[in-house]
């Protein structure tokens, strides 16, 4: 490297070449034990609007790229054990890798709040259609 310039666009290339991708395949026991030192890691960033932001964006349709986890659209859920929930996400609960949702429970005829769903045992996320 030659320039400040060069240094900078090598620093950007690491962060979206690098980390993001790792942060979008990584366990979670593993984005846990980077949190503490995401800070020397990534640079003076907020893990909840990086690292916890780019694991969730593994799921597209649950995210929203500059705020995060998405509450305003319903979702379904479809875990890797074939179970599926349906509500909307409760982005302030869902803190470290584990997703709330706030739905209707047939069973029980009223609203319910459903999780924690591990990032690691969800198999997709898609939004439901509006009618």
């Amino acid at each position: 490297m030659t320039s400040f310039e060069d240094l900078i666009a090598s620093r950007k290339s690491w962060l979206s070449e690098v980390l993001k991708p790792w942060c979008q395949q990584a366990g979670r026991g593993d984005l846990i034990k980077a949190e503490p030192d995401w800070v020397d890691i990534a640079g003076k960033v907020d893990p909840n609007k990086t690292l916890w932001a780019w694991a969730w964006a593994r799921f597209p349709e649950l995210v929203h790229e500059s705020l995060g986890i998405e509450e305003t659209a319903e979702v379904e859920v479809l875990l890797k054990d074939g179970r599926k929930f349906q509500g909307f996400p409760d982005s302030r609960k869902s803190l470290r890798g584990q997703l709330f949702l706030w739905g209707y429970d047939s069973v029980a005829a009223r609203s319910s709040e459903f999780g924690p769903f591990s990032i690691d045992d969800i198999e997709s996320v898609r939004r439901c259609v509006e009618q």
